[in-house]
């Protein structure tokens, strides 16, 4: 055996080997503090104000019954897998039979660190599909991530700096998942595939305009974005300009249609901090630096909002985030004076709940509904500087407290994807934490658990490596390939990076027309005509030139007839003379 491990032919006629996972792999992602959430919330044992009934012993006792059911049938099913060397996979069908209805089932239990980023998190978004994560933070960077790509360490793929030394505010998928919007503290907003390649900038207005309708774009910093939920295509920007913008994705020199915001106060502008579309696509949400909330409809002129709350939020701070829900009859908002209210949009004057004392220390902390409805999650900031953060869930009618959960700094960003039942929390010290499930979540974080561990180096990989040494033959470099185009490898490619100008380097054209981008056009004929007429100023003497005009201005004194009666005279000396004798 020792002689065919040399000829490296050791496994010649014997099975390939299963990699064999480990069953016990999420346990060392597990959460310490928290186990598998049993809480048990009714209407009936919400806290109100009035007060409310203690839950009779019949209902605690089938809860207990219900929670050994549950614990003994997930026992089964890790001794199953312990049987078959893998991991059972998540079918919805069987968890909702095993599961009551009035039990909150949080995917809480376990978690993911991904740690790249040096600052707070300022933007997060995931695509549809769940695959994918990009991070924006105030270290001016995004990232992207794949689940699917990433091993152990947990690393971004790619990351770059979209705006120079620029935070970025928000970030956000297109709803077909091929492309996302980078909106940074400039005037300008970013739209990149979803591999991380920039497609296109969109244009900035002229600062100089007074009136917002009339500038092709925003001339202020923006502030948040959000993509037409039927319509990838169509996607709306907010600004600091006091104006919402309606953009086309295929033209970047103009937006569609502009929301001029008018504060009460004097009918001055007033920063809009956020926007949002609602589920239909039929209204537009907006609100403001001076509290108020704004809503307009989708397919109306925009001249003013349909529906308007003045002193929603304190005046002078931002508003985080505004959702709508599924059903498009609520709307919540995160203030950033420590508040979080839900609006039902058929009584469109006061709040339904407030929840308030939840510390806010970034402009950027949002709030969301959960996937089913029922609950709202956000982030309450820590209390003390380097302290524990939480993020809270609380049920949506009340806004009553389910289930704290404490993390390791302050929760800004909160994402709850529906396909593949996580959240993803963006924190102040540049984490991204992943909380999931193993039984209840799909995919997502617990891709990078099940690849197992990397595949020992054997001898027969490093004989390989020594003994066969990688020859590369000048021609064979793609640098150095010559007729590639007659064999019609890359023909098509070739010809369309030809007609970029980017990639083919094509050296900037002169300028013809009117200037612009600071530049001054000037045509061909110009410089003819330039050329014609020869400038001979430079070529002659300028003591000639002023002798030339002498007698004049002795015959006509314009400008000294003052000195004409006691002027001097001047008196020379007699040069030719004292010549003469000293001669003689």
């Amino acid at each position: 055996m020792d002689m065919m491990a040399m000829m490296g032919i050791a496994g010649f006629g014997k099975q390939t080997k299963k990699r064999e996972l480990d069953p016990k792999r999420f346990e060392k992602n597990r959460r310490e503090e928290v186990g598998f959430p049993q809480v048990k919330l009714t209407s009936a044992t919400l806290t109100t104000a009035s007060g409310s009934p203690v839950t009779p012993p019949e209902a605690s006792d089938e809860r207990e019954k219900s929670v050994d059911a549950k614990n003994s049938t997930e026992q089964q099913k890790k001794r199953g897998s312990t049987l078959h060397d893998g991991e059972p996979e998540f079918e919805p069908s069987e968890d909702e039979n095993d599961l009551d209805d009035d039990t909150p089932e949080f995917p809480t239990t376990h978690e993911l660190i991904m740690k790249d980023h040096t600052k707070v998190i300022s933007a997060l978004a995931l695509d549809p599909s769940g695959a994918r994560v990009v991070s924006g933070s105030h270290d001016y960077d995004c990232k992207l991530w794949d689940f699917g790509g990433m091993d152990y360490r947990c690393k971004p793929f790619k990351s770059w700096e979209p705006a120079g030394s620029y935070y970025i505010h928000d970030l956000k998928f297109s709803n077909d998942g091929q492309k996302f919007l980078c909106i940074t503290g400039t005037t300008q907003a970013r739209l990149y595939d979803r591999d991380g390649e920039e497609q296109a900038t969109y244009i900035k207005g002229d600062p100089y305009i007074r009136d917002m309708k009339h500038t092709s774009g925003h001339v202020s910093e923006l502030t948040s974005c959000s993509w037409h939920p039927r319509n990838s295509e169509v996607f709306i920007t907010s600004s600091a300009d006091s104006t919402i913008r309606i953009w086309d994705v295929e033209n970047k020199r103009k937006q569609r249609t502009v929301i001029a915001v008018k504060s009460k106060e004097r009918g001055t502008r007033t920063k809009v901090t956020t926007c949002a579309y609602s589920y239909d696509g039929n209204l537009i949400g907006g609100a403001c630096l001076d509290g108020a909330i704004h809503m307009w409809q989708a397919n109306s002129n925009f001249v003013r909002p349909s529906m308007t709350i003045e002193g929603a939020h304190a005046k002078g701070v931002e508003t985080g985030s505004i959702v709508f829900s599924v059903d498009g009859r609520t709307v919540l908002t995160r203030g950033g004076d420590d508040t979080v209210k839900l609006w039902d949009l058929r009584s469109f004057k006061k709040p339904v709940s407030v929840k308030s004392e939840m510390t806010t220390l970034y402009p950027q902390t949002n709030a969301i509904f959960s996937p089913d409805d029922k609950y709202v999650v956000t982030g309450v900031g820590a209390s003390s500087k380097g302290g524990h953060g939480k993020l809270l869930f609380m049920s949506k009618d009340s806004l009553e407290v389910v289930k704290e959960l404490v993390v390791d700094a302050s929760p800004v960003r909160v994402v709850w994807h529906s396909k593949i039942n996580q959240i993803v929390t963006g924190l102040s010290n540049g984490q991204i934490c992943v909380l999931y499930s193993p039984t209840s979540s799909l995919n997502g974080a617990k891709l990078p658990l099940s690849k197992g561990p990397p595949r020992k180096v054997t001898i027969e990989d490093m004989s390989d490596a020594l003994a066969q040494p990688a020859i590369i033959t000048p021609h064979a470099l793609p640098m150095f390939r010559e007729g590639e185009i007659a064999r019609g490898t890359g023909k098509r490619k070739r010809e369309k990076e030809r007609l970029d100008p980017r990639k083919s380097r094509r050296p900037e054209l002169p300028v013809t027309g009117p200037g612009k981008g600071g530049r001054v056009g000037a045509s061909a004929t110009q410089h003819v005509v330039q050329n014609l007429v020869k400038d001979t100023t430079r070529e002659e003497d300028p003591r000639e030139a002023l002798l030339r005009h002498a007698k004049s201005a002795e015959e006509h004194p314009l400008w000294t007839a003052a000195w004409t009666k006691n002027q001097p005279k001047p008196v020379f000396a007699e040069v030719e003379q004292e010549e003469k004798e000293g001669g003689q």
